[in-house]
């Protein structure tokens, strides 16, 4: 197996060691409520032709994100002041204008709290700008190779749990995302675990009539089906969410070759184990989830409903086992007066949303 170690294994968070005040668990570690949803409601968005500085003004000092597609920049809207996201979209033929109206027309569909919402779109002779949802944690994919940002099983869990409940809801739409990876997840957040689906550039509307081949992807989150150019479904999103989860919990990929060639052939031959030092320390339940989707047929992977339910993701017995693990684990480390004030914050917090 080719393996890419993305953080030091030996940092881990740092607990109390000395007497203080007793405060319920830190937020991050357990609070299972949903994101906050966005500051506007769900609407149906058209791009319109006229010119964008009329309504909004963009920071194009400041890159949120990018890729194959273009970029991505804060920006404020003129009449409100409310924070947003501009996705900046190059597309001059008519082919590339269809591939981001399809993208719109995908959001359009979509409103859960776990999945970024479209706000406005505008249109012009070269591009298509996309005005989003602003959030300010990061990616998630930061979180896993940032080694100031330990990564414990229950952290794991909250992120895994709130990225099946928003695929749960976008497969009930009939909707496949089909290029889920820590890239395309961003934290609301970073004093917090909660999430959002983003980037809905490749997602396809799942019609089981009509049956749909890609040939696009992120190497390494690739399901066997999309290499092999077969039908792809729900299960396809699933195989990237058991390779998401591995990485999570271990800082490894579990597929990576030295070129993209060998990280393919590693996929179709589904060699993977739990025989690297990683794991070591990670629960039964975690093994068992991510072998329930790291199966090279489909039609044997969980679903996303099915994942909600599994012991991994449904035993509060376990999870307070996990929390209790890293408490032991901490108790004998010092203290930062930075993390006093974050568990206070964390704590009073905690406590307001009681009343």
């Amino acid at each position: 197996m080719y393996v890419l170690d993305l953080r030091p294994l030996s940092l881990s968070p740092c607990l109390c060691s000395f007497p203080l005040p007793v405060f319920s668990p830190s937020l991050s570690s357990t609070d299972s409520s949903p994101p906050p949803a966005a500051p506007f409601n769900h609407r149906i968005v058209t791009p319109k032709p006229h010119q964008i500085a009329t309504f909004y003004a963009i920071n194009k000092d400041e890159v949120l994100g990018g890729g194959r597609f273009g970029q991505v920049h804060k920006c404020v809207e003129n009449s409100s002041g409310l924070m947003l996201a501009a996705k900046i979209i190059k597309a001059r033929s008519q082919k590339e204008k269809e591939v981001v109206k399809n993208e719109i027309q995908v959001m359009n569909q979509l409103n859960h709290a776990n999945l970024i919402q479209l706000y406005a779109a505008f249109e012009s002779r070269t591009d298509i700008i996309l005005i989003m949802e602003y959030v300010d944690g990061g990616e998630l994919f930061d979180r896993i190779i940032d080694e100031n940002h330990n990564l414990t099983e229950l952290d794991t869990v909250l992120f895994i749990r709130q990225i099946c409940e928003g695929l749960q809801y976008m497969h009930k739409m009939y909707i496949l995302h089909l290029d889920l990876k820590p890239e395309n997840i961003l934290c609301v957040s970073r004093a917090t675990n909660k999430i959002k689906i983003i980037d809905f550039g490749l997602a396809r509307r799942y019609k089981p009539r009509e049956k749909l081949r890609v040939n696009f992807g992120t190497p390494e989150f690739l399901a066997p089906e999309v290499i092999n150019y077969e039908f792809v479904s729900f299960p396809t999103d699933m195989w990237s969410l058991g390779v998401i989860t591995y990485m999570l919990l271990t800082g490894l990929s579990p597929f990576l070759g030295d070129d993209d060639n060998e990280t393919l052939n590693n996929i179709l031959a589904c060699q993977w184990n739990f025989e690297v030092d990683e794991f070591t320390e990670i629960s039964e339940e975690a093994k068992d989830f991510i072998t329930c989707l790291l199966i090279k047929s489909k039609s044997w992977r969980m679903s996303a409903s099915q994942s909600l339910k599994h012991s991994w993701l449904s035993d509060r017995n376990l999870h307070y086992r996990l929390h209790q693990k890293v408490e032991n684990t901490q108790s004998n480390k010092p203290i930062s007066i930075d993390l006093i004030r974050n568990r206070v914050t964390l704590s009073l917090q905690n406590s307001s949303n009681h009343f």
